[in-house]
């Protein structure tokens, strides 16, 4: 299929944060004086939002809104001071990106970190490629899986949903792109399970950028 344009998740699709992102969140366990999870623990805590990360990290704080809302501003702050000391690319992310800008490929990312922290992100990690849009978590605007990051990408690069490869690691990417009409494309070396992805409406899994440069490329 020729695809119009790309759009990727960004934590465990086109960078490496669970470190800084675990050891951030760990920062807030311990001043909350609540258990601290092993950072490994973190692939299946993170991926909805800060909000939803916390929820699940204490386990349940429906009978606690101000603790969850206590949580969600310290990792403000500890996420702050950590999130580029252990992050990187995934190995061959670079190559990929590359392949796509020199074929013309239109390039977007939507997260549910929190904006700032995507775009800051993004700029350092990322700063020498082309992403015709990148959007972050932002007030207003609902979080993955709801669709409406997709659309509102879509209207800004003036391309039909269906017309979109979608990119990412977890159950909510992929149920992300199904409910917007795009192709929903699984990487293997993100933060979730094969099994996952295809149960919940990947397409396509790929196991390498590589191979995924080249699926999208045809």
């Amino acid at each position: 299929m020729k695809y119009s344009a790309v759009i990727f998740d960004l934590d465990g699709t086109l960078l490496d944060t669970l470190d800084d992102i675990g050891f951030a969140a760990n920062t807030v366990l311990r001043r909350l004086g609540a258990t601290e999870h092993p950072l490994e623990a973190y692939k299946t805590l993170v991926g909805d939002g800060v909000a939803v990360l916390f929820q699940r990290a204490f386990s349940s704080t429906i009978g606690d809104p101000p603790l969850l809302q206590r949580a969600i501003d310290y990792f403000e702050e500890a996420y702050s001071e950590e999130w580029h000391k252990r992050s990187k690319p995934y190995d061959g992310i670079e190559s990929l990106l590359s392949r796509l800008m020199a074929n013309g490929l239109p390039l977007a990312i939507l997260s549910n970190k929190p904006d700032h922290f995507t775009q800051q992100c993004v700029e350092h990690f990322l700063g020498d490629f082309n992403f015709s849009s990148v959007h972050g978590q932002k007030a207003g605007i609902p979080c993955k899986p709801d669709p409406a990051g997709v659309f509102a990408i879509a209207r800004e690069l003036d391309v039909r949903t269906e017309d979109i490869a979608y990119v990412g690691d977890t159950n909510t990417d992929m149920e992300t792109a199904v409910s917007a009409g795009c192709c929903a494309i699984g990487v293997s070396w993100g933060f979730r399970a094969v099994e996952e992805l295809r149960r919940c409406g990947a397409q396509e899994i790929v196991h390498t950028p590589g191979e995924l440069a080249d699926l999208l490329l045809v």
